[in-house]
């Protein structure tokens, strides 16, 4: 590390071995480390003292990692904190990046990637740094920033988001590469006219400002496609940059990347138009046996009527499980589950459901191999969810086995977790299919599995409630051998 400056960081994470392991690594490379155990005790440090880098663990027993990044940047907006987390994903890292963290680090990482994530994350504090301190200094001469480009020209470049600012005449006086790429330009020059080169949109924020009777201290925002064939959106946010006399000096654009969110917009409403899919087929048969009955110009046996009967209950049930779970869904998202948490024994909960299933687990001839385990530490969990996480997961089990398979079903507890494996010698996943396990909707498609029925969305629920109690989830399966769930959930 070429800084005459000792960096100071500190590591948030419930997993002691990691801590310490991650405190012996950085002291030996020249860092001042200090560690805290779990997300309050991360909370109470992080806040207290201000350090160059937090490197925070997103699952942890008592509060997440989410909290801890807010509260630390509350309190030390420069501080440059890092989500380590061991399931990483699209969303996780949306959510962290929009709650302000720098990066994240997917476990397990190697010391290479730990120390070369650290480096850049600390130039990243140095231009924070750099820049407050700019800040102060040059409030006063915006418009001679041009002639400072050697000092200036690194923290500009570094910004992320697009950075256009432009005099009360119209014309840019600041850009860097990244407004190039949104303005979807392939040059500015200093001093030139730029307003009607860039799109009407922001055209528009700018001259908000510009042909005001006076400066209105409020800023403007839009969202753009600059391209269409780029799949790029963009939300531009203009400000007026005042004299220090109050009058206008000119208008500030800041343009930000947010494709990622757009996107999750774009899958939220694939979910609705996948939803009303499902739910129409199921209504529509039934309809159409309804119908039959109805119609006066057809005469039904009792055994057609009978068929239809069980056609149409079949698809009732099947609706009815649905919606149930989606409901389910609706309510994790919207955090409105009323949970009782109470002290649980898992041993009885997997019981209760194996009794549950009992005539399809005969009717299959599987062979299901549990043995409860004495002095088994308890979980607090709500009761209902753990026999819905269970419920999936056995019904999973019996359902993508096949004739005179097993399903063996082991409990084990280490220091901070009960940990929970549930094996079948079944059908198996393909990589592809793996990949997209706990998606909504998504049901593995092949020769093997066009006769099973089910909604897509057990597994998504599993995942979700396995998460909402900061446990974890892991699958090792291979087409045609079976799958192997192993859930870890925090004992205290």
């Amino acid at each position: 590390m070429e800084n005459n400056h000792t960096p100071k960081i500190l590591i948030v994470d419930d997993e002691k071995g990691l801590r310490l392991g991650t405190k012996r690594l950085l002291e030996s490379e020249g860092y001042l480390v200090e560690t805290a155990e779990n997300g309050l005790e991360g909370v109470k440090s992080g806040t207290s003292t201000e350090f160059d880098l937090a490197l925070i663990d997103l699952k942890m027993p008592d509060v997440d990692g989410i909290h801890v990044l807010r509260e630390i940047l509350k309190a030390h907006p420069n501080t440059v904190c890092l989500i380590a987390t061991g399931f990483a994903s699209y969303e996780t890292a949306i959510e962290s990046t929009k709650q302000g963290a720098f990066s994240y680090i997917p476990k397990p990482f190697t010391s290479e990637e730990l120390l070369q994530k650290l480096n850049q994350a600390y130039y990243k504090r140095q231009l924070l740094l750099e820049g407050e301190k700019w800040k102060k200094e040059r409030e006063e001469r915006l418009l001679e920033i041009t002639f400072e480009k050697t000092r200036l020209n690194t923290i500009i470049n570094s910004i992320t988001e697009g950075l256009l600012v432009v005099n009360k005449n119209g014309e840019a006086v600041l850009y860097n590469p990244s407004a190039l790429k949104y303005l979807d330009l392939n040059s500015i020059t200093i001093e030139e006219h730029i307003i009607d080169k860039l799109h009407p949109k922001i055209a528009e924020l700018i001259n908000k400002f510009l042909f005001a009777y006076k400066i209105e201290r409020k800023s403007y925002s839009t969202q753009i496609e600059p391209a269409t064939d780029k799949q790029l959106f963009i939300e531009a946010t203009s400000s007026p940059v005042p004299n220090p006399d109050g009058t206008l000096a000119g208008v500030v654009v800041v343009l930000k990347d947010i494709t990622g969110l757009k996107q999750i917009e774009m899958l939220k409403s694939q979910f609705v138009s996948m939803v009303s899919h499902e739910l129409k087929a199921p209504i529509a048969a039934v309809t159409g046996y309804l119908h039959l009955f109805n119609d006066g110009t057809i005469n039904l046996t009792d055994e057609q009527k009978k068929g239809y009967i069980k056609r149409s209950q079949l698809r009732l049930d099947g609706l009815l499980k649905m919606v149930n779970d989606l409901l389910d869904i609706s309510r994790m998202e919207t955090k409105t589950i009323n949970r009782e948490i109470v002290k649980l024994d898992v041993n009885e909960i997997i019981k209760n459901q194996l009794e549950l299933f009992q005539l399809q687990i005969n009717n299959n001839k599987l062979k299901v191999n549990f043995d409860a385990v004495e002095n088994l530490p308890l979980i607090n969990a709500d009761r209902d969810e753990m026999a819905r996480l269970f419920t999936n997961l056995i019904s999973n089990a019996i359902k993508y086995n096949k004739q005179n398979g097993s399903i063996n079903i082991k409990i084990e507890s280490s220091e901070r977790y009960l940990i929970v494996i549930i094996k079948d010698s079944g059908i198996g996943m393909k990589p592809e299919e793996k990949a997209k396990l706990f998606h909504e909707f998504f049901r593995a498609k092949n020769e093997k599995t066009k006769n099973i029925s089910g909604t897509g969305l057990g597994l998504s629920i599993v995942k979700r409630i396995v998460d909402s109690y900061a446990g974890k989830i892991e699958v090792e399966t291979e087409y045609g051998k079976g799958t192997s769930f192993k859930i870890l959930l925090p004992i205290r």
